[in-house]
């Protein structure tokens, strides 16, 4: 029989209630911790309002993008660690879990990288040297400081299988396990993870459940995973989420939402996924709240959020942290992928920084700490 699970109410007002007047780090505070990922504009102070917003409501912050590669080192031989110094600090002086993101990617990382002066591709000898480097200068200089570092990011295709980036052409498959050690030796201290999006479709789990008991087996340190949880009103269904947590729980990992956002907008005709390299054209019908959402998605956005936070809090001793992929409706990624200039409404809090339906929701899931079990005919919420 089809499982769902619930928060123990259906009917969510659309109007703010006194669950505004608790936060959510203090709703969570002995689940899990709640973190956003921040802009420089939130850390470094220039909005006000949104960074006061961080320190009410979060205890635990990553980077969007300025601990990337291609940001905090852009050309051989040079650092540029001002904004990441000041998201460290931040975090430092208000107390916050600060987490890494992230070291390894096949995105956002310069073609510098993996050639040499003639554009060739470097050897594997010479690009061990240089994420080798890579690594100490950046984790190391955080020792101490930043708690968790996303060591490889989204390193599996779709079917599983290891994608055929220029870290796995020039060095091989153990370039994951290579990373892991390097971050280790850079920060003994630090807890390390692997990061990436789908993790709950079958095929993209198994691969990476391999991929986590070979690095395992060969005694390489990996603390957690990462599932980024790019999620939309109706995918995945909340028994592929709950499967997915406890599968790699079942591993000794930590498990963590470390990405999360719930896009609202039609797809242009794409999988759910998270892949950054897919773009698509503006068209009549993919951009259809530019004046504002209306109330009955406002609920179904605010329900979703629900059932989701009733799977997280089903699995609480598991679970370290639930990070949401920006603070408000106006910084999200998804107003511009994968389709530039849209109006998305993914997160928690709208662009004047206000609680919306679904900030209430997951508050109300909060005070009732339990996920109950129902049968598909039991509810009108069956996915």
């Amino acid at each position: 029989m089809k499982l769902l699970y619930l928060t123990g109410f259906l009917g969510i007002a659309l109007a703010t209630t006194s669950c505004a007047q608790t936060t959510l780090k203090e709703a969570f505070k002995n689940d899990f911790l709640i973190g956003a990922a921040l802009s420089p504009a939130q850390f470094c102070e220039s909005n006000q309002v949104e960074a006061a917003l961080v320190k009410a409501q979060f205890n635990s912050i990553s980077p969007e993008n300025i601990l990337k590669w291609e940001v905090i080192h852009p050309e051989p031989g040079k650092y540029d660690f001002a904004l990441a110094d000041r998201y460290v600090e931040f975090g430092v002086t208000n107390q916050l879990a600060i987490i890494g993101h992230n070291l390894i990617w096949h995105s956002q990382t310069p073609d510098w990288v993996f050639r040499d002066a003639k554009s060739n591709y470097v050897d594997r000898d010479t690009l061990l040297a240089r994420m080798r480097e890579h690594i100490f200068a950046v984790a190391g200089r955080y020792q101490g400081k930043i708690i968790g570092w996303d060591v490889v990011n989204e390193a599996l295709a779709d079917n599983g299988t290891l994608r055929d980036s220029p870290w796995r052409k020039i060095i091989g498959d153990d370039y994951i396990a290579k990373a892991f050690e390097f971050a280790h030796e850079a920060d003994p201290q630090a807890e390390l993870y692997y990061n990436d999006f789908s993790l709950e479709n079958e095929p993209k789990q198994a691969g990476a459940v391999a991929l986590i008991k070979n690095l395992q087996a060969a005694g390489v340190k990996i603390c957690g995973v990462g599932l980024q949880g790019h999620y939309s009103l109706e995918k995945p269904t909340l028994q592929k989420i709950d499967k997915a947590i406890a599968t790699f729980a079942k591993l000794g990992l930590k498990v963590m939402v470390t990405e999360l956002d719930v896009n609202v907008l039609p797809s242009p005709g794409h999988a759910l996924s998270a892949e950054v390299s897919e773009r698509y054209r503006m068209s009549a019908g993919l951009n259809p709240y530019t004046n504002g959402l209306p109330a009955d998605v406002q609920q179904q956005l605010a329900q979703r959020y629900a059932d989701l936070f009733s799977v997280f809090l089903k699995h609480r001793g598991s679970i370290s942290r639930v990070t949401f992929w920006g603070v408000t409706d106006g910084n999200s990624w998804l107003n511009d992928w994968p389709v530039q200039g849209r109006t998305n409404y993914p997160l928690l809090f709208n662009r004047e920084s206000k609680p919306k339906p679904a900030f209430d929701a997951v508050l109300k899931t909060a005070l009732g700490k339990t996920a109950i079990k129902l049968s598909a005919g039991e509810s009108a919420l069956a996915r």
